[in-house]
């Protein structure tokens, strides 16, 4: 396991963190969006690398390098950094990285060279129909200070500032509608929990298309049997309390960004589960969301949020929409 390297001086990564580069004010928590990468922020990035690096560590998970930055982020048209930046405590508070469909290389094996290639086998449908159409997400991280409530506002609302980050870069790319990712339970999280959250995922969220499927589909070493009789309702919110209770007697509970995830789309689609050897064989499952049919609360409230912090003078404006009679012309207001 090597040391971690020390913080990157402050001033280094504000230097970086220029106003083209700011994606948008956040909705909650008064931080800020910034997108940046390898050529336009080397200082930024070793900053992530080295939060990334403590926060899987303390989660169970880790590359153990000095720093969590692999070849992905260092590529001819590298994987994009989104973080949230604490104005206030002048420090990366957490963030993704991501590559749009259109970017992505294809190997030699025809396989798109994307971080989860190598745990996930993409069929030609997915390539041709959903790639050109995908972002994909991953290395989510949240600094370990602010993932305490007693860290305050700005710790409640990370994940969130998280959302509307993806819902801003997806505004900004037209034709990209999906998300693609993967969430993440550590090999420190209790097994069964772990198990019955897995099954719970394929059971409402199945990938009817055959599109991703893992090459080494993580097995269950709890019965089957048992498992579906825990999870034993047919609706998603009535086996998702099914689901709640069972890990609450185990003492535990669904991690956030998962909760996150099945809380943001009736539509999701999972594609099974594989044990990441480059990450303390933690487990990955990965998902697929389309962006407008998360639900509409969630969806909206951030599309909001980007329109609102790009041109702040909307919330206070009325639109007039200009016709042929400009006194008959209807009217729109942010609120």
């Amino acid at each position: 396991m090597e040391k971690i390297i020390d913080a990157i001086p402050v001033d280094l990564i504000r230097a970086e963190l220029i106003p083209s580069r700011k994606l948008m004010d956040t909705n909650k928590g008064g931080n800020e969006i910034y997108v940046v990468d390898c050529f336009n922020a080397p200082n930024t990035l070793k900053e992530i690398g080295r939060i990334r690096e403590i926060a899987y560590r303390e989660a169970g998970g880790c590359s153990g390098k000095s720093m969590d930055l692999d070849e992905y982020d260092f590529m001819e048209k590298p994987y994009q950094q989104l973080i949230v930046w604490d104005p206030d405590a002048q420090a990366i508070i957490g963030g993704y990285r991501y590559i749009l469909g259109k970017d992505v290389v294809l190997k030699e094996n025809g396989q798109p060279n994307v971080t989860a290639s190598h745990l996930f086998h993409f069929s030609d449908k997915f390539i041709a129909e959903y790639l050109p159409k995908t972002m994909e997400l991953g290395r989510s991280f949240v600094a370990p200070e602010y993932q305490s409530s007693k860290a305050g506002a700005k710790a409640l609302f990370t994940m969130d500032n998280l959302w509307d980050g993806i819902a801003g870069v997806l505004l900004s790319n037209p034709g990209v509608e999906y998300f693609f990712g993967k969430m993440t339970i550590y090999k420190s999280f209790d097994k069964t929990a772990r198990e019955l959250i897995v099954r719970f995922l394929e059971k409402h969220f199945p990938d009817n298309e055959g599109l991703i499927r893992p090459y080494k589909r993580l097995e269950s070493s709890t019965d089957v049997r048992l498992i579906d009789l825990i999870l034993k309702e047919d609706g998603l919110r009535e086996d998702l309390r099914c689901l709640k209770n069972a890990l609450r007697q185990l003492g535990t509970a669904i991690p956030p960004l998962v909760n996150s995830y099945i809380n943001s789309s009736s539509t999701m689609k999972i594609f099974g589960s594989a044990v990441n050897d480059e990450l303390s064989d933690a487990i990955e499952t990965g998902l697929m969301i389309h962006f407008d049919e998360m639900y509409p609360d969630k969806r909206d409230r951030h599309i909001l949020t980007f329109i609102e912090k790009r041109v702040p003078r909307l919330r206070r404006l009325r639109i007039r929409l200009e016709d042929h009679s400009p006194k008959n012309s209807p009217e729109i207001e942010f609120k």
